[in-house]
């Protein structure tokens, strides 16, 4: 299963390694790797499998469950891998030095991430928030360009 994953990240790292983290990428992002892709049943199925197996989400605190995936590296194009666990909770603040782009997989039908709904959700560089389910559970990866993310005392 860990090697499907890594195939699977891999596969949208190569594609977005040179793009601007913003509005155009996410819908790019949406478009091709979307909610209603083949892709996204299999990278969501294996996200569940990763948790159920304990291989993901490894980490608790706060009524969060979290991991780091995979660090950022050649394969990855740069990108680290975090898997968040979350239902009906607010993370806490952080700070995107060089953005972070979102896959929302809602466990529960309706579920939200910062109310968008599943897919992606693409934060420039220098953005923050407070990370945020709504309306049940939902897993969140988070791929971060070289790996970077900044926890702040700030809460928005």
């Amino acid at each position: 299963m860990r090697e499907q994953f890594d195939t699977l990240i891999q596969a949208v790292t190569r594609q977005i390694a040179d793009r601007t983290l913003d509005d155009t990428l996410q819908a790019w992002l949406n478009q091709h790797y979307g909610a209603q892709s083949e892709w996204y049943r299999d990278i969501s199925a294996a996200c569940t499998k990763g948790v159920q197996d304990g291989w993901m989400c490894k980490h608790e605190a706060q009524g969060l469950k979290y991991g780091r995936v995979t660090k950022p590296s050649d394969e990855t194009c740069g990108f680290s891998v975090d898997v968040v666990s979350m239902q009906d909770i607010r993370g806490p603040h952080h700070r995107h030095p060089n953005g972070e782009i979102d896959l929302i997989m809602p466990l529960t039908p309706g579920a939200r991430f910062d109310g968008c709904e599943a897919g992606w959700k693409v934060y420039g560089p220098d953005s923050a928030h407070c990370p945020t389910v709504s309306n049940g559970a939902a897993h969140v990866l988070y791929l971060l360009p070289d790996g970077k993310i900044e926890f702040t005392a700030q809460q928005q």
